[in-house]
C-alpha cells in the first residue's frame, strides 16, 4: 500500500514538473530570444522591407538584402561607409561654434535647481544662427557627461555622418573626447538640437538648444523670437525661464514667434490679443496661410511652429501663449497682457493655406511601407512588460525600410496602439497626403514630426534625397527606449558603428 502511494506521489511530481515545464519553457525561450548582445548592427536587426520594389542584392552582411544596387537602373554598385557622407570637407565654415557639454546642476532663473546637464553652462543651449546657404560648423565637447553624449539636428537634413544618432552614425562622445558636426544650412526655418544618446534622460535633463536659419533674400520679420518650451523636473519653462517671455514689438511691426516644442507630448499654442497666422511648420513655410483668431494650434513633440504676428496700431500688448497661461508677451508701452482662455477651435493643417506643387507625384511612388503601431505583452532586452509593436513585430525584429536614391515614397502610418505617437523620420521632410482617408486640400503640409493619434492613419510621401541610415522614430523618448524605433536605409550604403559596444552607444 505504502509502495503504491510512493509510486503515485512520484508519478504526481513528474506530472507537476512536466506542466511547469511545458507553462514555463516557451516563456523561458521568449526571455532568452528576447536578450540583446553586448554590441549590435542596426543593418542586422530585423528584417528587410524593400516597399514591393524589385531589387538587385549585393553585400555581406548578416541582413544582405540590406546592400544593393545604386538606383532604378539595377546596376549593382560598391557599399559604401555612411561616414563618406559628408559636407564638402575642404570648405571653410560661414559659422563655428564650440559647445562645451557638463553634468552640473543649475538654476533656472527663478532660483529653482535642476541636477542635469547643461551646453556652455547654460540649458536650454546657445541659439545657433545660420544663414540658407551657409556651412555651419559646431565642435561638440564632452566634459563630464559620464554616459557620453551626441548631437542631433532634429528637422535638419544633415549629411547622414552629421545626424548624431549614437550606435548608428557615430559613436558617443566620451568624457575627454570631441566631435565635430559639419552641414550646410540648406533651407530657412526653426530647428533644434539635441542629445541622441540616452536621449530620454539626456534631453529632459538639459541637453538642448534652438537652431534658426534666415532666409538669404526674403527680409525678416521685424522681431523675431526663439520660444522653446522645456519642462525642468514639473517646471513649465519658455527659454529656460518660468513665467512670460517679454519681447519689445512696436505698433505696427511684424513677429514671427518661433515655437519649439521639445518635450514628450502635444502642446496647444494660441494668441491672445490679435489675430495671427500660422506662417510654418517644421521649417517650411506654409503656402498662402490665412488670418484666424481664436484659434489654436497643436504642436507635435519635436515639433515647430512658426506664429505670425501683427501688432495692433493702438500699442496694446499681445500674448503668445505657449501650452498654457504663460508664454510670450509682446508690447511696447504695457506688457499687461491677461491671459487668454484656450480656443475651441484647433486649426486643422489638412485644409489650411491653399495648394502649390510639391515637386514630384506622391500617386506614382516607388516604394510604398505600412508603419502599423500596435501594443502587445512580452520581453524586451529581457524585460518582460507591454510593449510597442511595429508591422506587428516586436523590437528589435522590426524592419528596415529600404530605398534607392531618387525613390518617390509612400507611407501609410496606422496608430492602433491606444496612444498617440509623435513620429519622427531623421534626414527627410515628408508632406501629409491624407488623414484618415481624407486628402489633403491646402498648402503642402511638410513635417519631420507627425503626431499620430489613436485610431488615426496617416498617408506620406516623400524623395529618397539623403542617402544614409536614418532613424524613423516615436519622439515620446520614453516610447523609444519601449521599442518604437525602426529604421529608413539606402541600398548600398553601411554603417561601421554598433548600437552598445566599447562606446557604450544607447541611441534611444
Amino acid at each position: 500500500m505504502n509502495a503504491t502511494r510512493r509510486r503515485g506521489a512520484r508519478l504526481r511530481l513528474v506530472l507537476a514538473g512536466a506542466a511547469t515545464i511545458a507553462l514555463l519553457g516557451p516563456v523561458a525561450w521568449l526571455w532568452q530570444d528576447s536578450l540583446m548582445p553586448g554590441a549590435y548592427s542596426v543593418m542586422d536587426m530585423g528584417y528587410a522591407d524593400h516597399g514591393g520594389a524589385l531589387t538587385h542584392v549585393a553585400g555581406t552582411s548578416a541582413h544582405s538584402a540590406h546592400s544593393g544596387h545604386g538606383g532604378h537602373g539595377g546596376q549593382m554598385a560598391p557599399a559604401r561607409s555612411l561616414t563618406s557622407l559628408t559636407a564638402d570637407p575642404e570648405r571653410t565654415p560661414d559659422v563655428a561654434v564650440t559647445l562645451v557639454a557638463r553634468k552640473q546642476r543649475f538654476r533656472l532663473p527663478t532660483g529653482r535647481e535642476v541636477d542635469g546637464y547643461t551646453l556652455n553652462g547654460t540649458s536650454p543651449g546657445p541659439v545657433i544662427h545660420a544663414t540658407v546657404g551657409q556651412l555651419v560648423q559646431v565642435r561638440l565637447v564632452n566634459e563630464s557627461v559620464p554616459d557620453g553624449i551626441t548631437l542631433h539636428w532634429h528637422g535638419v537634413d544633415v549629411p547622414n555622418a552629421a545626424d548624431g544618432v549614437a550606435g548608428v552614425t557615430q559613436d558617443a562622445v566620451g568624457v575627454g573626447r570631441s566631435f565635430t558636426y559639419r552641414f550646410v544650412a540648406d533651407r530657412a526655418g526653426t530647428f533644434w538640437y539635441h542629445s541622441h544618446q540616452v536621449s530620454h534622460e539626456q534631453v529632459r535633463r538639459g541637453l538642448l538648444g534652438a537652431l534658426v536659419v534666415a532666409p538669404a533674400a526674403r527680409p525678416p520679420a521685424a522681431v523675431d523670437v526663439v520660444a522653446l518650451l522645456h519642462l525642468y523636473d514639473g517646471a513649465r519653462t519658455v527659454n529656460g525661464r518660468e513665467g512670460d517671455v517679454r519681447t519689445e514689438a512696436a505698433p505696427g511691426a511684424r513677429v514671427r514667434v518661433r515655437v519649439i516644442n521639445t518635450e514628450n507630448g502635444q502642446t496647444p499654442v494660441w494668441v491672445g490679443g490679435a489675430p495671427f497666422r500660422l506662417a510654418a511648420v517644421d521649417g517650411t513655410d506654409l503656402h498662402e496661410p490665412a488670418v484666424v483668431r481664436d484659434t489654436a494650434v497643436l504642436v507635435t513633440a519635436g515639433g515647430r511652429a512658426d506664429i505670425e504676428v501683427t501688432m495692433p496700431e493702438d500699442g496694446s500688448p499681445v500674448r503668445v501663449h505657449v501650452g498654457g497661461p504663460t508664454g510670450v508677451v509682446l508690447g511696447s508701452r504695457s506688457y499687461d497682457a491677461p491671459a487668454a482662455p484656450r480656443p475651441a477651435t484647433t486649426l486643422d493643417l489638412l485644409s489650411y493655406g491653399t495648394p502649390a506643387p510639391l515637386g514630384f507625384d506622391p500617386d506614382r511612388p516607388d516604394r510604398r511601407f505600412d508603419y502599423e503601431i500596435g501594443r502587445r505583452p512580452g520581453f524586451l532586452d529581457g524585460r518582460p512588460g507591454i510593449w510597442w509593436t511595429i508591422n506587428g513585430h516586436m523590437f528589435p525584429d522590426v524592419p528596415m525600410f529600404v530605398v534607392a536614391e531618387g525613390d518617390v515614397v509612400r507611407v501609410r502610418i496606422v496608430n492602433d496602439s491606444s496612444e498617440p505617437h509623435p513620429m519622427h523620420l531623421h534626414g527627410h521632410h515628408a508632406v501629409v497626403l491624407s488623414r484618415g482617408g481624407v486628402r489633403a486640400t491646402g498648402s503642402p503640409w511638410w513635417v519631420d514630426s507627425l503626431e499620430v493619434g489613436t485610431g488615426e492613419t496617416y498617408e506620406i510621401a516623400f524623395v529618397a534625397d539623403n542617402p544614409g541610415v536614418w532613424m524613423d522614430h516615436c519622439h515620446n523618448l520614453p516610447h523609444a527606449t519601449e521599442g518604437l524605433v525602426a529604421h529608413l536605409m539606402y541600398e548600398g550604403v553601411t554603417t561601421p558603428f554598433t548600437v552598445g559596444g566599447t562606446a557604450g552607444n544607447e541611441p534611444e
